[in-house]
């Protein structure tokens, strides 16, 4: 049984991010874990009176987050009837990011699928939002990051990016490849460069990964190199009608070592579709 972890500060893109999880795992065993998080902040630092107000701030934000859980539970359950799913709640009090990180280790966690605004504001900074919190804190489980509003409905394209410079684990590959059995997808694997031209080392690696595949449907795709990684990536998918993108979250990939471009953060949070971000190799 896959277990899927499933963070809610409830909001519209939050149950979106749901939404999208039940039904891209609508035909496996699943068992959905709820979490909502609210911060403790700095209780300690306060003098005693001080802590006595906030300690009551506190109690009545655990009391929110349980109620809203339950809320959340008993729609899953009256409007959801599918004997695949199970769902469990979790409230606990801490930042996101460590409450992710400690039901992930101690549930188990396959997956963790949460959601995100994307970029805001006319720099595009996205440092402070909570998704890249969770992904910098999480590198040992695939995060699929969900874009507001995105209408996830099937699944028959999913492109996997690489520049075929490293080995791919087949630990690494199992997401996309047990999403690709499941809906009998194809796997367009997305190569994006100045020329094509492979290096003895890229060769092997591409055979490697090719052997990992095994019997999964898929395809290569060369994609030109356009001012950069992402508008290139985006391009593709936009005009291959593509429903999922899956990379690998490992630093300085060749095109951050040449051009500076934060290639990982650039795409999960510019796409129109879901980024699964898979675990690295450590």
């Amino acid at each position: 049984m896959k277990k899927i972890l499933l963070p809610t500060d409830f909001s519209d893109n939050a149950w979106n991010a749901i939404f999208t999880a039940i039904k891209l795992y609508a035909n496996v065993d699943c068992q959905f874990y709820l979490l909502h998080a609210y911060e403790p902040q700095t209780l300690n630092m306060l003098s005693r009176k001080g802590q006595q107000r906030l300690g009551t701030i506190y109690d009545s934000l655990s009391q929110y987050s349980k109620q809203e859980l339950s809320k959340v539970l008993t729609y899953l359950k009256e409007n959801h009837h599918s004997p695949r799913h199970g769902f469990e709640i979790f409230s606990k009090s801490d930042t996101l990011e460590n409450a992710v990180l400690d039901v992930v280790s101690e549930w188990d966690i396959d997956t963790v699928v949460m959601g995100t605004q994307g970029a805001t504001g006319a720099k595009e900074i996205f440092m402070g939002s909570n998704t890249v919190k969770v992904l910098k804190k999480v590198k040992n489980c695939p995060v699929l990051v969900v874009p507001s509003g995105h209408n996830f409905q099937n699944l028959k394209i999913l492109v996997f990016t690489t520049d075929f410079t490293r080995i791919y684990e087949k630990f690494e590959l199992l997401p996309i490849t047990q999403l690709a059995e499941h809906w009998k997808a194809q796997i367009q694997i997305l190569h994006v460069a100045v020329e094509f031209v492979l290096n003895d080392t890229q060769k092997a690696n591409r055979h490697i990964l090719q052997q990992r595949l095994g019997d999964v449907n898929f395809s290569y795709s060369n994609v030109t190199f356009e001012s950069n990684v992402a508008h290139s990536v985006e391009k593709f998918v936009s005009q291959n009608n593509v429903d999922l993108m899956a990379m690998i979250r490992y630093h300085h990939t060749f095109w951050e070592k040449v051009i500076e471009e934060p290639v990982v953060k650039k795409i999960a949070f510019h796409s129109n579709i879901p980024v699964l971000m898979l675990p690295e190799r450590r």
